[in-house]
């Protein structure tokens, strides 16, 4: 017997979601998770695995993990002491940016501190023209001034961003090589390495990142390769990427910039998953969890993928799953402003003390607790009995706001999950803007441990006509990561015209990057199934600002068809901008390709229709809609395919509470998941 296992640790729980490869059923489980000390957790969730299942470390032939090491060092500025060099005069592109204001209705705002602070920038003298040739060879001693300096502030680690490396790595590499001579312990990241990519800023900030991160998430993976090995896994670790894909945790010390978003993209190709499964074509998925609520459109089960996606208070440009956060969670914390607003989040209790109705030393109340005063959830255990609710606790924290609002505990609670929702509306709305899309052509898929909470109030404040919740909802970012192909992306800087002229060098760069794929898929992850290379270009008009990426076909390459290739970009720019002229010279500014191995996928058998109406556990007392009323709760393991629900209800399970507000009606598929229709 051999298992697959898919785990996702989050800021209250971590989940597990375990695959038997012979019958394909799904084991589900979830555990506090440990910030404390990362990676307890796992241990702790393997042992009850064995316990609730059976399933023992020597059955797992397959491990996945998702971890928020790496993001949460970033956000919370605890990663490694960096200098930068640079290229003399260009000291200050970490300062300067974009010189885009964080809030364009804010006049005071202002840009967050770097990572590495201005007096950390050291110069050095050396110049590489944009066409890769050098301008000024590197001059040596500067480059070892640099080194002393660093070492004087104190570096734990040095950036190399020097001018067009993207174009010709020469000088970077011959700096590493030297750094490496005169300080061998001193960790060294070139921007060249980390992402290549044309722009001083963005090339220059993503490797900056890389570099604050890759100490810690070394150790942390280094780690769990231990603890994994001494609990008799024998199983390559893997750890899920922030593209969608995975990578094994060997590569992922050096790669670290590529797992920075791994929970977040696990929840939403998870998500994709479902979509495919229940034969909904159009989704925006809502992932709530302890933390935060993370939104992404997927159609025909595909996220949408982009770059500069922010990691905390900055971009990073490597392509990720286009995923929007919310400071809206289970945990966030609701106070009342000195002007008298309430206000939920951002602020979390996490999992430790976390909310007050854990009954963990939490007093400060949180939006799970307005859920527990409002009676919606507080009729058993919840997080697979890792944590009882205390009603008593969640109504003496609610009552501190109510105090300050001079209103009733449970108007007050429901003012909670309002203003909750109404942050979401508004990032919702964004979003959409953003992507040019219209939420009410499109079906929630809710998830999360909240997500089946809040899902219904938002798709009704979004006029949204559909709710999705699938079978586990609370774990589905771990199967997400257990479904995840094995996936990388490569780029290189082109900056030609797309030309006869030009043809043979585009066929030689598009070569190199597929060779560079097959060689990581087949080498370096020791991948032994079929896989698919995906080329891609970021093309633009000769004279715009800015490229977009388009997707085009290896065929199209390797027969040279321009036409195929230019006919592709005039498709996509009338697609994002409603126009396009065929007559302007098209500019090729990198070129990209994706290679991808497909992953084992659940294969659920459809379940019998049953006959008659599911039966309530029993009656309970809920506030909703400005009143108490006594509606039925459900047990989700009671209802199958072709149950029906009417609203109001509640739906209880291991991983999470369903609430279903007046106006929808519930209906079981084939494979469990159920699908809320709002006035129909």
């Amino acid at each position: 017997m051999s298992y697959r296992i898919g785990v996702d640790i989050g800021g209250t729980f971590a989940d597990f979601c375990a695959l038997d490869e012979t019958t394909g059923r799904l084991a589900t489980l979830k555990v506090l998770s440990t910030p404390q000390e990362p990676g307890r957790e796992v241990i702790t969730g393997l042992a009850e695995l064995g316990s609730r299942f059976g399933i023992q470390p020597s059955d797992i032939g397959y491990f996945t993990h998702g971890t928020t090491v790496g993001i949460n060092s970033v956000i919370q500025r605890k990663g490694i002491r960096l200098c930068l060099f640079t290229t003399e005069n260009f000291v200050d592109v970490l300062e300067l940016a974009r010189l885009k204001m964080p809030d364009p209705y804010h006049l005071m705002s202002s840009r967050a501190e770097p990572l590495i602070t201005r007096d950390r920038v050291l110069a050095v003298r050396e110049r590489m023209l944009a066409d890769g040739t050098v301008d000024r060879p590197l001059d040596h001693a500067s480059l070892r001034e640099a080194l002393d300096q660093a070492i004087a502030l104190g570096a734990e680690g040095i950036v190399l961003g020097l001018l067009h490396s993207y174009r010709n790595p020469a000088h970077e590499r011959e700096a590493a090589r030297l750094i490496g001579q005169w300080a061998p312990k001193m960790p060294v990241f070139c921007s060249s390495d980390v992402w290549p990519i044309i722009r001083e800023y963005e090339r220059t900030a993503t490797a900056t990142i890389h570099g604050y991160v890759q100490p810690p998430v070394a150790r942390y993976l280094t780690a769990l390769q231990a603890a994994l090995k001494q609990a008799g896994v024998t199983a390559e670790a893997m750890v899920t990427k922030s593209n969608g894909g995975v990578m094994t945790a060997e590569l992922g010390k050096s790669a670290c910039l590529q797992m920075l978003l791994s929970g977040t993209a696990a929840g939403v190709i998870g998500a994709g998953f479902v979509a495919r499964q229940a034969g909904v074509d159009k989704i925006l998925s809502l992932d709530i969890g302890g933390t935060s609520a993370d939104v992404a459109i997927i159609v025909d089960g595909t996220p949408t993928y982009g770059t500069g996606e922010m990691v905390g208070d900055f971009p990073i440009y490597i392509p990720t799953v286009s995923v929007t956060s919310i400071g809206d969670g289970g945990g966030s914390i609701a106070k009342v402003s000195e002007f008298g607003i309430l206000t939920v989040g951002p602020e979390s209790a996490g999992s430790t003390p976390g909310p007050a109705c854990y009954g963990r030393g939490g007093t400060r109340p949180t939006m799970t607790d307005a859920f527990a005063t409002c009676g919606i959830i507080g009729h058993g255990n919840i997080g697979y009995d890792a944590v009882s609710v205390d009603v008593e606790k969640a109504r003496a924290a609610i009552g501190t706001v109510a105090s300050k609002l001079g209103r009733g505990l449970e108007q007050t609670a429901e003012a909670i999950i309002q203003v909750a929702v109404s942050g979401m509306y508004r990032e919702v709305g964004k979003l959409a803007s953003r992507q040019g899309i219209d939420p009410r052509d499109f079906t929630l898929l809710a998830f999360g441990g909240a997500g089946p909470m809040m899902g219904c109030f938002l798709a009704r404040e979004l006029g949204m006509h559909q709710v999705l919740i699938p079978t586990a909802p609370g774990v589905l970012s771990a199967l997400g990561g257990l479904v995840a192909d094995v996936k990388n992306d490569f780029i290189s800087t082109a900056y030609y015209p797309l030309s006869a002229d030009e043809l043979p060098r585009l066929k030689a760069d598009f070569d190199h990057l597929a060779k560079r794929a097959s060689t990581w898929i087949t080498e370096e992850q020791r991948f032994t199934g079929s896989y698919v290379l995906q080329p891609a270009a970021d093309m633009r008009y000769l004279g715009q600002s800015f490229e977009i990426e388009v997707p085009l076909q290896l065929e199209w390459i390797t027969a040279g068809d321009i036409e195929r290739i230019a006919a592709a970009f005039h498709a996509e720019h009338d697609r994002l901008y409603g126009h396009s002229s065929a007559a302007t010279p098209i500019h090729m500014v990198s070129l990209r390709m994706v290679v991808v191995g497909g992953s084992p996928q659940p294969k659920a058998a459809a379940e019998p229709l049953r006959t008659g109406a599911p039966v309530p556990a029993k009656q309970i007392d809920v506030y909703l809609d400005g009143a108490w009323r006594k509606v039925p709760l459900y047990r989700r393991a009671d209802l199958g395919h072709g149950h029906r629900l009417a609203s109001p209800c509640v739906v209880a399970q291991e991983d999470t509470t369903i609430c279903v507000p007046e106006g929808f009606t519930g209906a079981v598929d084939a494979y469990g998941n159920i699908l809320l229709s709002l006035g129909q």
